[in-house]
């Protein structure tokens, strides 16, 4: 059979994009020797068969309020990077604080003059849809319920956005060492874990909404100081000490974010300047990531399970995370940029008004977190 010239080129260009373009693997992947590859639960095959209990889950303090040109570089923004781009470096713990609008949850930061992110709903569905994306991720969040709303209002909003139908329900109300591991809760689809502050329990009207004191203790998170990072207990005020805590299996939680004083109006804001120490992997340095992380599992004899940080993609925070979770075989996590650029897609929250008041506002409900 004759060929011309022209077709054995759209033959060989088609052949050649064929093979440039990304391929489809099969879901039976296999090694080279034949044997199945192993499957990684949060980015690591190692994590698969440890409890959720046993794991440090990294999060994005206040993970919707954003330091980007979507706020005009909004000084009370906590990261540079939106919340589905933290799950694609690697981050497992998205920390948000809602405020009541006038039907709605709304993301705001201290104030929703100051910075409004939108409907919680609305920022649920983004996390929902990456989750579709990623079948073998385990999530938690973390809700400041900053104007003591309902558990019916955030069951809802799990509903509205898909989130309740892969979301964890416990078998029995308050603090466990009965955690199921990140495994099974990917095997039953209950991957996604919701703990709200300053609400009590409702079995019948919300049953995925934890409230995070009757599980989770937490570190004092006012630290002005490079100096002042430490494994004390600071919430609950109902518990004593961090042994008496995790003695009632609570799960512990570090707060790793520094704030810095504003000039001389007294006003904290999240500190940018000290961030590549802040989140350093050293375990000598004062201040560092790696050192807090260490210095609560010494203290605590077993790793913190959660650790919230601001600017997550500076500095070595992924690094300091698979080293507390002795993770040596990490995939699937996408290398986000370093420093202050980051797009703020979809996430993004928009300043409203850097005006002295609303500044003030901030400064004083830093302490609402």
């Amino acid at each position: 059979m004759w060929f011309s010239a022209r077709s054995c080129l759209v033959a060989a260009a088609l052949f050649y994009a064929s093979n440039a373009l990304p391929q489809a693997t099969s879901a039976d992947d296999s090694t080279s020797d034949g044997a199945s590859a192993p499957v990684a639960c949060n980015n690591s095959p190692s994590l698969c068969s440890r409890r959720y209990n046993e794991v440090t889950h990294l999060g994005a303090h206040n993970s919707y309020a954003l330091r980007d040109a979507s706020t005009d570089n909004s000084i009370s923004g906590n990261q540079y990077l939106n919340a589905t781009r933290a799950l694609d470096a690697g981050l497992r713990l998205l920390q948000v604080q809602t405020h009541q609008g006038d039907t709605t949850l709304q993301l705001c930061h201290s104030s929703c003059s100051l910075l409004d992110a939108g409907p919680l709903e609305d920022w649920l569905k983004l996390i929902n849809t990456w989750m579709n994306e990623n079948p073998n991720e385990v999530v938690t969040l973390l809700v400041v319920n900053a104007d003591n709303a309902v558990p019916a209002d955030f069951q809802s909003a799990l509903v509205q956005s898909g989130l309740s139908e892969r979301s964890y329900v416990p078998t029995t109300a308050g603090a466990t060492a009965d955690w199921p591991t990140l495994q099974t809760m990917i095997d039953s689809n209950t991957r996604f874990v919701s703990f709200v502050t300053n609400l009590d329990y409702d079995a019948t009207a919300a049953p995925a909404v934890l409230p995070e004191f009757d599980y989770v203790f937490e570190t004092p998170f006012d630290v002005q100081e490079l100096d002042g990072f430490n494994c004390t207990l600071d919430r609950p005020s109902g518990l004593d000490s961090a042994t008496n805590a995790l003695s009632q299996n609570y799960l512990s939680l570090a707060n790793h974010f520094k704030y810095s004083s504003l000039g001389t109006l007294g006003i904290s804001v999240p500190d940018e300047d000290n961030i590549e120490t802040v989140n350093s992997k050293s375990i000598s340095e004062v201040g560092a990531l790696g050192t807090h992380l260490d210095a609560c599992r010494q203290e605590w004899g077993g790793v913190p399970n959660f650790v919230l940080v601001d600017f997550f993609n500076a500095g070595e925070t992924i690094v300091a995370l698979d080293s507390i979770n002795d993770v040596s075989d990490a995939e699937g996590r996408t290398q986000p940029e370093d420093g202050g650029s980051g797009a703020g897609l979809n996430a993004a929250g928009r300043l409203h008004s850097t005006s002295f008041g609303a500044l003030v506002a901030f400064g004083a409900a830093v302490f609402l977190l």
